[in-house]
């Protein structure tokens, strides 16, 4: 990416531009449809047709009925209504700090929103996040997905003594607000059995992971075995490479108890000739380019590299992902795990100074996601990795402001982080180094 001086960053987590910024045959695809027609989805149009062919031939068979529409929140509300609709039921089970998107009724499924905003409603259940590096079950559990999944099975089961009937379960395929989380391998099949069990559908998210980002696979639920087929997919972000359009895949008895309302799913913009254009164009340019194997490539080598950093900065307290999603959690301790959440933000920071974006994400926001467009390469990972390491050394030689940065502990309230003490206001300590904030963090 190029700022208004010209000035080049490489761009770590853009997952809407997907295939890259202004992909020359994207942005081609799109103009040439804009010359000859782009109208209303009442208008027949071959493009709707050809593209849901396209993604059929990517999905399960059974998943082969496709509502095309412009974001992914619509994606998410419509498989929301698409769900309620088919198993008469109202209750939803998500995961912890999950997002599904900004409308009303996904800010009510998003623990990650409504935990700030108006709580969680009746008839929202929430289980905790698959997360084996700091959630309820760690890496040295035998079966940690079958303990989680088991704990959505407890939800459902106390749910159902509340007289409360499940609609559906919702999660990211890889929960990414949540912290770059990989469920472990079999915990998708698990919670479906304990979902359909109560009259449920599965419902996998797959706006942020999705098209080939984890390298194995196109989607990311096929992570969890070849047997596993959620009831219905939601797609948003990447598949327009930053175009505004979305889909929704399910099968046919899903879609035939929503047809039964007699009232018609009718999206003006969803399926426009235009946006069907700029969909095939991403499809042919993963194709094309094979940026599928590209993401397993090199995010092989992303990953090596970290896991070096890992051996190197006590810091980094896990290197966790798959093909091109991949997480650093960042700890204060390595016997806690304590969220090193001022210490991500400073790094990212000086990260961006270095013409390097990256973010944070996860509940301590100390987790650092990669999350690149499809074409980043292997010398754009060892810029952004030898960067990161010289980072972390300066930030070992002269911030040292907790016990992973430092050899002696700190971050208690008798022995508090002399770098954060500056930069919370009231709070006891000699000032040691200023940790600057985001400029959109920045106070008045």
């Amino acid at each position: 990416m190029y700022d208004e001086q010209g000035e080049e960053y490489i761009d770590c987590i853009n997952n809407v531009a997907h295939v890259g910024h202004c992909h020359p045959l994207v942005v081609q695809a799109a103009h040439e449809q804009n010359q000859v027609l782009n109208t209303n989805s009442r208008y027949l149009h071959d493009n709707i047709v050809d593209f849901a062919q396209r993604l059929s031939e990517t999905l399960p068979e059974t998943l082969c009925v496709f509502y095309f529409l412009n974001s992914g929140s619509e994606a998410n509300d419509l498989a929301l209504r698409l769900a309620r609709q088919y198993t008469g039921h109202w209750d939803v089970v998500v995961l912890e700090h999950a997002y599904h998107g900004h409308l009303s009724s996904l800010i009510d499924i998003s623990p990650y929103k409504f935990r700030d905003l108006d709580g969680q409603k009746e008839w929202v259940h929430v289980a905790p996040l698959p997360d084996t590096y700091r959630g309820l079950y760690r890496e040295d559990h035998p079966n940690p997905a079958e303990a989680y999944a088991g704990e959505v099975k407890r939800v459902v089961s106390s749910a159902q003594a509340q007289g409360r009937q499940i609609a559906a379960f919702f999660a990211e395929s890889l929960p990414s607000v949540g912290g770059q989380i990989i469920p472990p391998a079999g915990y998708f099949p698990e919670v479906a059995k304990h979902i359909h069990k109560a009259g449920g559908v599965f419902v996998a998210d797959e706006i942020q992971v999705g098209f080939g980002r984890v390298g194995k696979h196109f989607w990311a639920f096929q992570l969890q075995g070849e047997d596993f087929i959620p009831d219905i997919v939601t797609m948003g972000k990447s598949i327009g490479n930053g175009h505004p359009v979305a889909c929704v895949a399910t099968t046919q008895a899903v879609a035939r108890a929503f047809e039964a309302t007699g009232v018609e799913y009718f999206n003006t913009f969803g399926g426009n000739p235009v946006s069907c254009a700029v969909g095939l164009a991403v499809l042919n340019v993963l194709e094309k380019e094979q940026l599928q194997a590209h993401a397993a490539h090199v995010g092989s080598f992303l990953m090596e590299l970290l896991r070096q950093q890992k051996a190197k900065h006590p810091i980094i307290g896990d290197i966790r992902g798959v093909g091109l999603f991949i997480g650093v959690d960042l700890i204060k301790d390595e016997a806690t795990r304590t969220p090193a959440t001022k210490e991500a933000d400073y790094l990212v920071s000086r990260l961006k100074e270095n013409h390097i974006l990256l973010s944070t994400d996860g509940p301590g926001r100390n987790v650092l996601k990669f999350k690149p467009p499809m074409c980043f390469s292997l010398d754009n990972v060892q810029r952004v990795v030898a960067k990161l390491d010289a980072i972390l050394t300066d930030m070992e030689e002269k911030l040292r402001s907790c016990e992973t940065l430092r050899s002696q502990p700190c971050g208690s309230p008798t022995k508090p982080c002399p770098s954060l003490a500056a930069a919370q206001p009231g709070y006891p300590g000699e000032p040691f180094l200023f940790l600057p904030t985001l400029p959109h963090q920045r106070p008045e």
